[in-house]
């Protein structure tokens, strides 16, 4: 499969035969047929080409509307200046020899300096509510500014491959008309990754940020509650599905709290949802427990064909990038590593080099 060809009803059918397969998985070690090492070596170039930079990482350089004081963000942009996202293809290329994709945060999209781009929403985090503005690509100003990015796309020769986006909401909310709203809101994303050449989208599953437990008050546990949100999730991927085939753009579902901070969440919602437009985006760190670091991203390989995000973060006592891209290497998948470095002991840019010298080592 190639980076601009949608993930075609042979590869598709390839994914459902391997997981149906005997020993596909046994004793929790993924085994595939499509293995590396069946495979010539990749040249250095062609593994510079697997990697995507990121803004995640480097978030405190962005000028941006909700910015609040932050001594890390201070400390940032008196080293490497201030940015916006219309000035990050250019970054990557300055910053990460040799690579010429990105994954793009949503929270960064936009003019800080224009409200008519951006739509206010009421958040509820941890219990407490919040107003927060995002970025809305619908609006006639928030178009003309996807034009500007695509025309940096376009001369700086850097692609958009993938945008992080925690704008749509609600996916599984079990108030349908909340859930509705969400969904309107990753259509109209949709349409603003298809302007700027994005290959998919990251849509988060939402609900309960701790999912609801089983419970037996009667009998055998039974967790009667979880499987309303299931419900809502696979209507709501479903319909984003057929609307991302219809633009070009995948939508894909990261380990990234709620219902799909466990792996077999994921893999629920993707095979009952069945659509090739709908995949995996695993990160290697974003799990619940330290358990899941590596069996966790073997059980949704299989699910991810275009992009995946390698990261450090002092969460965990360590985590292992050799073996994470092993597992990678061992499930086939051909698609993009973003540099997602979260937090350790480099600020944003160093710790996404050192992402990037270790993948590269691993590849």
């Amino acid at each position: 499969m190639t980076e601009t060809d949608p993930l075609d009803s042979t590869t598709f059918n390839e994914r459902r035969n391997f997981l149906k397969g005997a020993g596909a998985i046994a004793a929790g070690v993924l085994v595939t047929k499509n293995s590396n090492a069946d495979q010539s070596p990749l040249t250095d170039a062609q593994k510079v080409d697997r990697l995507a930079s990121n803004t995640y990482p480097i978030r405190w350089l962005f000028d941006r509307r909700s910015s609040r004081p932050s001594p890390t963000a201070d400390e940032m942009k008196k080293k490497y200046g201030t940015i916006t996202l219309l000035d990050f293809p250019q970054f990557t290329k300055d910053t990460f020899p040799g690579v010429r994709h990105m994954d793009l945060w949503s929270s960064l999209f936009g003019d800080p300096d224009d409200g008519s781009m951006f739509e206010e929403q009421t958040l509820v985090f941890r219990g407490q509510e919040r107003k927060v503005r995002e970025f809305d690509p619908s609006t006639a100003s928030g178009k003309k500014w996807l034009d500007k990015m695509a025309d940096k796309i376009a001369s700086t020769g850097v692609r958009c491959h993938h945008i992080s986006n925690n704008a749509p909401r609600n996916i599984s909310d079990l108030d349908p008309e909340a859930r509705k709203a969400g969904i309107a809101v990753a259509k109209k994303w949709l349409d603003g990754a298809a302007h700027i050449g994005a290959q998919s989208m990251r849509v988060n599953t939402g609900g309960p940020r701790i999912v609801p437990p089983a419970t037996a008050e009667t009998g055998y546990p039974r967790n009667e509650e979880i499987e309303k949100y299931f419900a809502n999730a696979i209507t709501s991927f479903r319909e984003m599905a057929e609307y991302g085939e219809k633009v070009g753009v995948k939508v894909t579902i990261e380990n990234h709290w709620g219902l799909s901070a466990n792996a077999m969440n994921i893999r629920i919602i993707l095979d009952e949802v069945n659509h090739p437009y709908c995949e995996a985006s695993p990160d290697f760190c974003n799990w619940e427990h330290k358990y899941m670091l590596y069996h966790g991203l073997e059980a949704v390989m299989p699910y991810a064909h275009t992009t995946v995000h390698a990261k450090y973060w002092d969460r965990w006592d360590s985590v292992d990038i050799a073996r994470c891209v092993e597992i990678l290497n061992h499930s086939g998948y051909k698609g993009k590593i973003a540099l997602e470095y979260e937090q350790g002991p480099w600020d944003g840019v160093e710790g996404a080099k050192r992402l990037m010298t270790d993948v590269l080592a691993a590849l």
